[in-house]
């Protein structure tokens, strides 16, 4: 093949040429953004909920978030069941502190606001009456 019969960008042997891309930096204000929805902080507070709980109780639902986003912060909503008998505000005071320090590290967002609704508490004593145990 002659030089003027070979397709641009091939090399003599016929197998494509090459080239090196110069790598040129990209203004910050061009790259674009991560946006982070609300859906997905819901999710990573509810699984630090879970965390902090150390579980779902036996019989219980696991915890579940809403989520409300503003510009650099969220205010987070959970919903929890609980075991009992427990100490309820020292659990809820565990979800809150651990929602707040995942959203931050996974998020990198300030969850200012974190309400934990205790939604329902299992009775170890009732789930043993209704197997008919306790006398």
């Amino acid at each position: 093949m002659l030089p003027a019969e070979r397709p641009a960008g091939h090399a003599r042997n016929g197998t494509p040429e090459v080239r090196e891309l110069a790598a040129e930096p990209v203004a910050p204000g061009s790259r674009g953004a991560t946006v982070i929805t609300d859906r997905v902080v819901a999710k990573i507070a509810a699984r630090a909920a879970r965390e902090a709980l150390g579980g779902v109780p036996e019989g219980g639902a696991p915890p579940h978030a809403t989520v409300t986003l503003h510009q650099d912060h969220a205010r987070v909503r959970v919903g929890v069941d609980l075991g009992h008998p427990c100490d309820i505000g020292e659990r809820c005071a565990a979800v809150r502190r651990r929602v707040v320090q995942r959203v931050k590290s996974l998020a990198d967002m300030e969850a200012r606001e974190v309400v934990v609704q205790v939604e329902r508490l299992h009775s170890a004593r009732a789930r043993v009456a209704a197997r008919g145990r306790l006398r």
